[in-house]
């Protein structure tokens, strides 16, 4: 697969890949392909990382995130030759990188090692009987708790109930920025500028504030362990739980939990609250 805005590059990659035997696809920007990818399933991707809708560096992005789409090779051919963009896109876990222009051999032997990699990592999950994606599947928030337990996290704003309530029935995913920004159909530029304008804070920010929500009504309604909590509310890394909620709280999740039993009254306070910033 193709992602590739310029039509004369584009054509030549697919022009240079037919001449191999390969089937090919192709997309005209990063919306597009990484739908694409979703549906099609490619073997290996190449794309550029300037290009309309979403750039390269989210359709990276979004496709690790995405089990069905995690394991599928992506080169990026690209006019960005900084080192720092190099190392970004090795750092999202890009398989290989290549300057414009390149050439053909450079291309296809990128390909060859990609694809011969990929065929490695297939012998070995067959070979140990271990399936190649497995999703971490979590409750919905109504499985978890009653409806009346939880007030909203977010303030009231008709601009943004799409984005808040994508977080409210996902959060328990590992959903990003990208994420967000794909089901409201804005660029993650503009949909964080928006938000920030309109709140005084970043998406993440919302999702980690509506995860902390839920997780100071479960430490004060539940007996589950904090590492079941941890996973719950989306965090696959109890670490990067307890970082965050002593961010947040400046103490720890078993601290914060036998304080506020102790102090009943603090419940509606400080458990289950409301937020109104911005």
């Amino acid at each position: 697969m193709v992602i590739e805005s310029e039509v004369e590059t584009k054509n030549f990659f697919l022009k240079c890949l037919k001449a191999q035997g390969l089937c090919t696809i192709d997309a005209e920007n990063g919306l597009v392909g990484f739908q694409q990818a979703q549906r099609e399933l490619p073997d290996l991707i190449i794309s550029e990382i300037s290009l309309p809708k979403l750039d390269g560096y989210s359709v990276l992005t979004m496709l690790r995130q995405n089990h069905s789409t995690a394991m599928i090779p992506l080169i990026f051919v690209t006019t960005k030759e900084a080192r720092y963009e190099i190392r970004k896109g090795m750092e999202l876990g890009a398989d290989d990188y290549l300057t414009k222009p390149c050439t053909v051999e450079e291309l296809l032997n990128a390909i060859a090692a990609c694809l011969e990699k990929r065929t490695i990592l297939k012998q070995y999950y067959a070979a140990c009987e271990i399936p190649q994606f497995q999703p971490f599947t979590k409750p919905l928030l109504v499985d978890i708790l009653e409806p009346t337990n939880l007030k909203s996290t977010f303030p009231s704003n008709s601009l943004l109930d799409e984005v808040f309530s994508f977080i409210e029935e996902n959060y328990h995913h590992q959903i990003t920025l990208s994420d967000v920004a794909l089901k409201v159909g804005y660029s993650s530029t503009y949909l964080t500028n928006l938000v920030r304008r309109q709140t005084g804070q970043t998406v993440q920010n919302w999702i980690i504030e509506y995860r902390m929500t839920v997780a100071r009504t479960l430490l004060l309604t539940t007996d589950e362990t904090v590492e079941t909590i941890s996973l719950k509310i989306g965090y696959q890394n109890v670490a990067h739980f307890f970082r965050q909620f002593r961010q947040h709280h400046k103490t720890t999740p078993h601290a914060w939990r036998r304080k506020h039993r102790n102090q009943p009254d603090q419940r509606q306070k400080e458990g289950i609250a409301t937020f109104s910033k911005g």
